[in-house]
């Protein structure tokens, strides 16, 4: 019966919509954890940076901070996790001149701010890539919840790091002719970046840089 509602939801979603136009998302946040929710898809960008969203089109962090906790809370976050991811975010990413609302972002495409997120240990170094940014040799709490603040600190600081490492290789600024080719590299590695076309990605998630650029724009899933 619920599973037939939810069908006939998605049928008449679908028919009232142009073909393409949005792809049906399920939100599990606590307050909406038993409806289905129709979001709109985010659009598949290619080329160079340029041809990305505008920085113009960025919201502010304070806006997608609140887009984005009813995610971290529909994977298990405390609200004491969450209070302390969003203090983490905000002291580390100054310090390493890198706009806390691009971490924001980051984080959010790579564990939706899971501070249990799954964690792999490589052999035989028993180095460990996990934790809320999901990279390697960064720490990680496996279904672990009710975290310290240095723990979760632990984790942005591990994932920002990382990025700087990529950001420092395109010009190390906050616009996206930086940004965006260092995000292709967090995700693809820096050998892997084709700067004429951010989406070309061997072994490695296509429309990353073009799902984040939305996010960032307050796309949320």
């Amino acid at each position: 019966m619920y599973a037939s509602k939810i069908l006939l939801f998605v049928a008449a979603a679908v028919s009232a919509s142009p073909l393409g136009s949005f792809v049906p998302r399920y939100s599990n946040s606590t307050s909406d954890s038993h409806h289905l929710v129709a979001r709109a898809a985010p659009k598949f960008y290619s080329g160079p940076y340029t041809s990305f969203p505008a920085k113009a089109t960025w919201k502010d962090f304070n806006t997608l901070w609140a887009a984005n906790v009813p995610s971290m809370k529909a994977k298990g976050d405390h609200q004491s996790d969450v209070d302390r991811i969003k203090t983490a975010l905000q002291s580390v990413g100054p310090k390493y001149g890198i706009e806390p609302r691009v971490l924001l972002c980051i984080m959010m495409q790579e564990s939706h701010g899971d501070v249990g997120a799954f964690t792999t240990t490589s052999k035989p170094d028993n180095l460990q890539t996990g934790g809320l940014f999901q990279c390697y040799n960064c720490p990680g709490f496996y279904r672990q919840y009710g975290l310290s603040q240095s723990q979760i600190t632990s984790m942005v600081e591990g994932g920002t790091k990382h990025f700087k490492g990529d950001l420092d290789q395109f010009g190390g600024c906050m616009e996206p002719k930086c940004v965006y080719p260092a995000m292709r590299s967090y995700n693809s590695g820096s050998n892997a970046v084709d700067q004429n076309n951010l989406s070309d990605a061997p072994n490695a998630t296509p429309a990353y840089v073009s799902d984040i650029s939305q996010r960032l724009g307050g796309w949320v899933d």
